[in-house]
């Protein structure tokens, strides 16, 4: 068993696994060679021989334990209908947004009748699974119900008033278009599992938008996307929450193998929470990865330390890796971790 699977089970490691959201970036610079020539973002997720490559770059670069398909979570409902591009310098956009009932109406029953065609993700699975070596499992993910309907609901990023209104103004509405995103949700880590992932990853990553809302409109989804997972796949499912640290023992209860924590609560603390009976993952500030090398040395031990010697430990980050991150510190990161054995 991989160390990865091993800590997700609550199994004793030699030491850490370490992986980290948002690997496979910009601030490679062999990413921004094949960016350069593919054509874009779209492209290459789209392009299952590019995606490949792209989730192998940062595995063969740094060591790392685990790798996770190049994709994005907005493939979803790209998939459903809703049309999603990439405008340089200003993030995703969604054309076709769902922001009236005949809007939500008619996507809902597009995703009951027509199912969910990401044949291109599952293709990059099955050569990325091929190609890494049998103790490095591949990472399939998703976002969560609530943080696509972040997207589908205002077409882009930003505050997401409009999806934040509508839990106001048509709470019937905005539960139409979570109960759909969790059976899509749950369709499209079973296909990536089906195609050689070892691991399902939520990201919810607008959850802490909620506050006292986060059980009605977004854990109570995730929740049976990952039942729907466990019963098909039977395989282990992290969630990361962004910003939800006051909702730790709740998420810790809806059924997956790992909460991921960001840098706002120490992992010690999570522990305590949640008992030590669910695997952490996190959780360094990215942005410790801009200052120096000695600065990311000293909190990787920080954060091992404060963890402790139990198992069920994930290196990673509180939030991705920022674009403008040197590639060195990341080196710094994987050695210092790597250089950790346990008792």
């Amino acid at each position: 068993m991989t160390l990865l699977l091993r800590s997700l089970a609550l199994q004793p490691t030699p030491r850490r696994p370490l992986w980290l959201m948002r690997q496979a970036g910009r601030y490679l610079p062999e990413y921004r060679k094949v960016r350069e020539k593919s054509g874009g973002f779209l492209a290459m997720a789209k392009t299952p021989e590019l995606a490949c490559e792209i989730t192998l770059q940062p595995v063969r670069r740094f060591g790392l334990d685990a790798a996770i398909i190049f994709s994005d979570i907005l493939t979803i409902p790209d998939a459903l209908g809703l049309q999603l591009r990439f405008a340089e310098g200003e993030g995703p956009k969604l054309n076709n947004p769902l922001r009236a009932e005949n809007d939500v109406a008619k996507f809902c029953a597009r995703a009951e009748s027509g199912g969910l065609d990401l044949e291109y993700v599952c293709a990059a699975c099955r050569l990325a699974a091929a190609a890494l070596p049998a103790e490095i499992p591949l990472i399939g993910f998703c976002g969560s119900p609530w943080t696509l309907a972040c997207y589908m609901i205002d077409g882009e990023g930003g505050g997401f008033w409009r999806a934040r209104a509508m839990r106001y103004s048509r709470p019937d509405l905005l539960h139409s278009i979570l109960q759909t995103n969790a059976r899509a949700a749950a369709e499209s880590l079973c296909g990536q599992m089906q195609a050689g992932c070892k691991v399902a990853m939520i990201f919810d990553s607008w959850g802490g938008l909620l506050g006292e809302d986060y059980e009605e409109f977004s854990l109570r989804y995730i929740r049976e996307t990952v039942a729907a997972v466990k019963a098909k796949c039977k395989t282990p499912v992290i969630v990361f929450s962004r910003q939800c640290a006051a909702h730790l023992a709740q998420t810790a209860k809806c059924g997956c193998d790992a909460v991921g924590v960001d840098w706002q609560i120490p992992l010690s603390r999570a522990r305590e929470i949640t008992g030590g009976k669910i695997a952490l993952q996190g959780n360094m500030d990215p942005a410790t990865l801009l200052a120096d090398k000695k600065a990311v040395q000293q909190e990787a031990l920080k954060i091992l330390r404060d963890y402790g010697n139990a198992p069920g430990h994930i290196f990673n980050l509180g939030h991705g890796v920022d674009k403008n991150t040197p590639p060195e510190n990341i080196q710094t990161l994987a050695e210092t971790v790597r250089s950790h054995i346990l008792p």
